[in-house]
């Protein structure tokens, strides 16, 4: 039995058979298992999705019935497929739903006697180390309380500059903050098969995955998308290469199977899992790969790829090639192959401006170019992380 279980459940889940009203039978199944989890000892954390929906369906007159396409008998919220709201819209729903869906879960989990507690987050959560750790602690401290923690992103404020983006990724992310030993993602596809299934009949699950190959995304480009809300199987992809690389097993399963989380925890082969890597990243190396968003790109050159992956260098302004996008001092950015392959991401010591200037020039010649010279190295092999 593991210990610290991250679950996310998607929308698609959340919502049973329609795309505007909450499936409160699923709900209650969920919770009623993670409750047994819990009595059982394990430390349990849901990231859940469902505010926008709950928002929408609590006030259906204020969304106005004819955003929304007709069903076949002509009534609203029967098997309705939501035209998309605008940014606005979306938001507003979010703030009415994220009340209306911790009511859900905090009256089901409340039969069982377990207490929860909401968390709201947002990609600036994580890429601020004073704020991360914060959250970190929250976390933690409630999971020492006893508490079910469940969390989303904070969509009410979210724009798209300090979004995580999906569920997915934002599971990942607080698996690998609070050094969970699984994360189980619930959605309504079966895992990661070696074709689309609704395509070749063929089309078999991969019941393993031991390291994420280019081979790998490529099959997660070919899935079908499955869940109706921001996810996907490339999303579910990205989040493993975060969980697997910070030492958290990760499965991709059906929500809908009777007791998945129990089985796949016991060691029923269901779904997809993705085994961690053996040397996980440490805390401070996994912020920086995976707890900021990139604010821009340097591409180099294949002696310097060949330092930074072979000899563990740090990355000198000669084999910089081009950059990309505006940063400043202490941002993270992407460094990318001749290929355009993403090979690392460190903290920067200059900026954007400064590089474009001292690319592919020595060390020696950088403070008669920018008339300063703080570091030799535009970003040092302590800040840097190989992916």
């Amino acid at each position: 039995m593991a210990k610290r279980v991250v679950v996310k459940v998607g929308s698609s889940l959340l919502t049973g058979e329609t795309d505007i009203l909450l499936d409160r039978g699923f709900i209650a199944k969920l919770c009623n298992e993670l409750s047994e989890l819990k009595q059982k000892g394990e430390e349990i954390i849901l990231v859940t999705s469902g505010a926008i929906i709950a928002g929408v369906d609590e006030l259906k007159t204020f969304f106005k019935r004819e955003q929304y396409q007709a069903s076949k008998d002509g009534k609203f919220g029967e098997r309705a497929k939501p035209i998309p709201l605008d940014l606005r819209k979306k938001q507003a729903a979010a703030a009415i739903g994220q009340i209306r869906i911790m009511q859900v879960y905090r009256e089901e989990f409340g039969k069982k006697d377990i207490h929860v507690a909401q968390v709201l987050l947002t990609r600036e959560d994580f890429e601020e180390r004073h704020r991360y750790l914060n959250a970190r602690n929250t976390l933690l401290t409630l999971l020492d309380a006893g508490v079910i923690p469940i969390i989303n992103e904070n969509d009410t404020v979210a724009v798209e500059e300090i979004q995580v983006g999906d569920n997915d990724n934002l599971s990942a992310i607080v698996a690998s903050k609070v050094g969970a030993d699984y994360l189980i993602i619930l959605t309504d596809v079966q895992g990661l098969y070696t074709d689309d299934p609704t395509k070749n009949k063929n089309a078999e699950i991969i019941p393993e995955v031991k390291e994420i190959t280019p081979g790998i995304e490529i099959l997660a480009g070919k899935n079908p998308a499955g869940e109706r809300g921001t996810g996907g199987m490339l999303t579910k992809i990205q989040a493993a290469k975060i969980a697997t690389r910070s030492g958290v097993t990760m499965v991709i399963a059906h929500g809908k199977k009777e007791k998945v989380i129990q089985r796949i925890l016991n060691g029923e082969r269901i779904g997809t899992r993705f085994l961690p890597q053996e040397e996980g990243l440490k805390a401070r190396d996994r912020w920086i790969a995976f707890g900021m968003k990139a604010k821009g790109k340097i591409y180099i050159d294949q002696g310097a790829v060949d330092a930074l992956v072979k000899k563990g260098k740090s990355l000198l302004p000669s084999g910089i090639t081009s950059v990309e996008g505006k940063f400043d001092i202490g941002e993270m950015v992407s460094i990318f192959s001749p290929e355009e392959k993403e090979i690392a991401r460190g903290l920067t010591y200059y900026s954007a401006e400064e590089i474009e200037k001292i690319k592919g020039k020595r060390s020696q010649e950088i403070e008669k170019i920018l008339k300063h010279k703080d570091y030799d190295e535009v970003i040092h092999r302590d800040n840097l992380v190989l992916l």
